[in-house]
């Protein structure tokens, strides 16, 4: 590792980078580095890319649309397997999504990228973490196709980190707050206690993930003078976000900083 790293121009080469393996062990090893004070950071650098390169993923697994993912029943290993390999990709495009928050925006404060870095090592660990899993039961990531939902919602908001922060953590990855629990007592229930601590897991980070989204949408709302919940509705309007739908974890959306205004909308829906 060199001496000297730079923190966003590091996390684009890593966003490109298409081998989850390097992928995941270059964001620990740059968390770590920067933990060791070994970073630079240039926020107000604007940087380049190559859009076609964005996101760097391997060729399987196939994507598909939502639909055609199959069905993960519980009763056989396989469905079990294609549960997890779901949850693998989907923390996949997390790692992709943090480190595209860090390099794409400039001229945020200092605190802003560390959270995403942050973000983006809990989100490589919990891939790391499904992906041993999945080869204990006998698959491995790719194994099975995947959809791009989530980085659908990454790239229409490219062009607004306010769009971006609305509307990927406090939006899409909130949904995780409310699927990880029912999907975990699933999973205890067919006897696959390893992948039910995993989960442990995931919601414990999702919900500072989450929260990290909401303190940056709140920061952003008040620099542009504008009212959260309506900027919230019209956004989700103006970039067509999926229509949220219970249950809801109110417990955990309130840990993760959704207001009490907020929480009273989810509980009538």
């Amino acid at each position: 590792m060199a001496l000297t790293l730079a923190l966003r121009v590091r996390a684009l080469e890593l966003l490109i980078e298409t081998d989850p393996v390097a992928k995941t062990k270059g964001v620990a090893q740059l968390a770590e580095g920067c933990r060791a004070g070994a970073c630079t950071l240039d926020a107000a650098a604007v940087l380049d890319a190559d859009a076609a390169a964005i996101p760097g993923r391997p060729a399987r697994p196939e994507l598909v649309p939502p639909r055609l993912v199959g069905r993960r029943s519980m009763v056989t290993p396989e469905g079990r397997a294609m549960l997890v390999h779901a949850l693998a990709h989907i923390e996949f495009n997390a790692v992709n999504l943090a480190l595209d928050a860090v390099w794409r925006f400039p001229g945020m404060p200092d605190d802003y990228y560390g959270d995403w870095l942050r973000v983006a090592s809990e989100e490589a660990h919990h891939f790391t973490l499904l992906a041993a899993h999945l080869r204990t039961l006998g698959w491995a990531y790719g194994d099975f196709p995947g959809h791009d939902s989530l980085w659908e919602m990454v790239e229409k908001t490219s062009g607004d980190i306010l769009a971006r922060m609305a509307l990927v953590p406090r939006t899409m990855e909130a949904r995780g707050l409310d699927a990880i629990p029912p999907l975990r007592a699933k999973l205890a229930q067919a006897g696959d206690e390893a992948a039910a601590r995993i989960l442990d897991v995931l919601l414990r980070d999702e919900v500072g993930h989450v929260e990290i989204g909401n303190r940056w949408y709140v920061y952003l709302c008040a620099l542009r003078g504008l009212e959260p919940v309506a900027t919230y509705d019209a956004l989700t309007l103006q970039y067509r976000a999926p229509v949220l739908k219970g249950p809801f974890n109110v417990d955990a959306r309130r840990q993760a900083g959704f207001t009490e205004a907020e929480l009273a909308r989810f509980a009538g829906a």
